[in-house]
């Protein structure tokens, strides 16, 4: 049974019955009225009458979630497959499988339906993104390539990306589905071999995906003329497209890239291995599984600059380069005693690990929230050494849960104690994270532009012109907690955002925007 439509999911609901959907995107949260989750987990929704935000519940936690990052499960009934699923795992053997099949009867008639929706929900999904694409490049691409008055060709491939490329390929792909569709029969048809055909073509996401940012901060610079503004919507008029901002179409592409993988992973499960496509799909889905990976990293790399920008301007007496100038992501932070030399006096200092560099702060003596810049170690440039509990050689006194940060040449040495053993390990780990991931952003090509940077940094400087004090404030999660019930998040002031899907915590036009991507809230 699928659940398609809002009336229908919120009647199930009413009715008693548990609604399941699935996580599209990470959805990170430090407020205690949201409820954070991992592209991939299942939540049960308790209340969907608004459309952007609903409520629900993940083992024993619950809160809001936007409703714009998970889609509906395609089979909410899933009978007996529980059973199936233990009797799997606890028989392995042929002959168990035999007896399987005798004990359900021939055919698994029950996996049969639920094989059906989901190939079903595959092809109409793809064929309404088709509809999609073709309105982005016939409505909005054309028309603009008409007004060289308003438009450059850069400005153009800035704002659509590659999507022609993508229109064209995926066309290809329907073309692919459509033949090995069986209408009379769905259950029966083979699409795994589709995308494992065109597992190399779908990396053309990747490029779309990395200019998305860049593609919201041209569009809303040249939304801020009417003229501009008046065009797109002439635009959408014209081609008769429902009624959802251009960013919001833009947007399309990266939720269907993360869409595949949980497409494929519902068609698996109910595929039998004795299918002829279980092992196209299973491959299908590793396929897809590696894209989405790359482009969900990346996305939440890109919503993390803000974070990061943000933080840095609510640190006092801030010195040197800005941290997004080398680094993209905070790998880890805590407590530590440091001592270096030559004075060796211990210091209590917060660490905040990023990629390729560690910054150490100071905190107020009575307001425990704001903090004092004291350095930064360069982390390309030194090794982790473990030390062992007892007297250190290179400072001369007795340590316990130390480690040792120390440049190649030995004139950078700086001594960090844990207060617990385990806390020590958890710091060796996340150094070892840290390699990990300059490691990775190099195979994989990652790096922040300039204006990124800029933008993220510019953001951050006008939130604190505001008015906002300097320590670290959240005023959007203090006025939810303060609410005495639950209540929804309010809709908040239009600003430019530039990140792929994660809404931030403060003024954007994205919340507006994703929430009426209603096409593809399945």
């Amino acid at each position: 049974m699928g659940v398609q439509h809002g009336s229908s999911r919120t009647q199930l609901i009413s009715d008693g019955s548990v609604v399941y959907a699935e996580a599209l995107w990470d959805h990170v949260t430090m407020d205690d009225q949201e409820l954070g989750f991992k592209a991939g987990d299942v939540i049960e929704v308790v209340d969907a009458t608004n459309k952007e935000w609903w409520w629900g519940r993940i083992v024993d936690s619950e809160g809001w979630f936007p409703a714009s990052f998970v889609r509906l499960r395609v089979n909410q009934d899933e009978p007996m497959e529980e059973y199936l699923a233990h009797l799997e795992e606890v028989h392995a053997g042929e002959k168990d499988q035999a007896a399987l099949g005798l004990l359900l009867g021939p055919g698994l008639p029950c996996k049969e339906q639920m094989r059906t929706n989901v190939i079903n929900e595959i092809m109409s999904t793809e064929r309404d993104y088709i509809k999609h694409l073709k309105d982005i490049c016939e409505g909005y691409i054309k028309q603009c390539r008409k007004r060289t008055d308003m438009f450059t060709e850069e400005q153009l491939r800035t704002i659509f990306g590659n999507i022609e490329d993508i229109y064209r390929f995926q066309r290809k792909f329907l073309k692919g589905l459509e033949k090995k569709f069986n209408k009379e029969q769905p259950h029966i048809s083979e699409i795994g071999c589709c995308f494992l055909e065109h597992q190399t073509d779908f990396q053309i996401y990747s490029e779309y995906c990395n200019n998305h940012p860049n593609a919201c901060v041209q569009l809303s610079k040249v939304m801020k003329a009417n003229k501009y503004v008046f065009f797109f919507e002439a635009c959408r008029l014209l081609q008769k497209m429902i009624d959802i901002s251009l960013d919001g179409f833009l947007l399309t592409p990266v939720q269907k890239i993360c869409k595949y993988p949980l497409q494929l992973a519902e068609l698996l499960k109910y595929t039998n291995p004795q299918h002829r496509d279980y092992k196209d799909v299973e491959a299908a889905l590793n396929a897809m599984k590696n894209v989405a990976r790359l482009i969900n990293e990346r996305k939440r790399r890109l919503e993390n600059i803000d974070k990061i920008a943000q933080w840095q301007s609510s640190i006092e007496d801030w010195e040197g380069e800005d941290v997004l100038s080398r680094s993209s992501d905070l790998i880890f932070s805590g407590e530590l005693t440091k001592l270096s030399q030559p004075q060796v006096k211990s210091q209590q200092r917060m660490f905040f690990l990023f990629d390729h560099q560690m910054v150490f702060c100071k905190k107020d003596l009575l307001r425990r929230d704001m903090l004092y810049y004291k350095g930064r170690v360069d982390m390309d440039h030194v090794e982790v050494i473990d030390v062992e509990d007892g007297k250190e050689k290179d400072f001369n006194i007795s340590v316990k849960n130390a480690l040792k940060l120390r440049s190649p040449a030995g004139d950078e040495v700086h001594l960090l104690c844990a207060k617990k053993p385990e806390q020590k390990q958890r710091w060796l780990r996340a150094f070892g994270d840290e390699r990990r991931q300059v490691q990775h952003d190099r195979d994989t090509g990652f790096s922040l532009t300039e204006v990124q940077k800029k933008q993220a940094m510019l953001n951050a400087c006008k939130s604190h012109q505001a008015g906002k004090p300097k320590a670290v404030t959240r005023p959007y999660y203090d006025f939810l907690l303060r609410q005495k019930h639950p209540s929804l998040p309010t809709a908040l002031p239009q600003q430019q955002v530039f990140m792929l899907a994660e809404p931030k915590r403060k003024a954007s036009t994205f919340w507006h925007n994703i929430g009426r991507l209603t096409p593809f809230k399945k």
